[in-house]
C-alpha cells in the first residue's frame, strides 16, 4: 500500500507566478517543495522565529535544502549592517516556490534575528565584522 505525499494546494489563478502546475507536468522533476503545504509553512514560519542560535539558523538552512530543495543565504549585507534591515536573505530561484512563501521566510527570520540579537551578533562574527584588531 502506497502513501501519497500531501501537496500544497494550488494558488488562486493571476496570484502567483510559482509554476506549480508545469513543474507537477515536467517528468522527472524536483517537486520537493510542493510538501510544503499551508500547514507545514505555518509551522516552517514559527520555527525560524524562534532561533535559539546560529547553528540552530544553519540547521534549520539545511533542513530546508534536504526536505524542500531551498537554498537561503544569510550573510551580511554589502553595506553595513545598523538593523536587522542590513543582512541579506537571498532564496534562490525554484519552481514552485510560491511568491508569499518566498518573501515569508526572510521575514521570518528577522524576526527570530530580532527577538535574539545574539544571533546576529554571532553572524557579523562568523563574517570578521566585529573581529578585535
Amino acid at each position: 500500500m502506497t502513501t501519497s505525499v500531501p501537496l500544497r494546494s494550488p494558488c488562486p489563478p493571476g496570484a502567483c507566478n510559482c509554476g506549480r502546475d508545469p513543474l507537477l507536468e515536467t517528468p522527472g522533476a524536483d517537486v520537493r517543495i510542493l510538501r510544503l503545504t499551508r500547514e507545514e509553512e505555518k509551522r516552517l514560519l514559527a520555527r525560524l522565529e524562534r532561533l535559539k542560535d546560529l547553528a540552530d539558523l544553519r540547521h534549520l538552512q539545511q533542513r530546508m535544502f534536504e526536505q524542500l530543495g531551498i537554498r537561503v543565504d544569510v550573510a551580511p549585507g554589502f553595506n553595513e549592517v545598523r538593523t536587522m534591515r542590513g543582512i541579506a536573505i537571498q532564496i534562490d530561484e525554484l519552481p514552485g516556490l510560491c511568491r508569499k512563501t518566498r518573501a515569508a521566510i526572510p521575514a521570518a527570520i528577522r524576526r527570530g534575528l530580532e527577538n535574539h540579537p545574539q544571533i546576529a551578533f554571532e553572524l557579523l562574527n562568523a563574517h570578521d565584522l566585529l573581529r578585535d584588531t
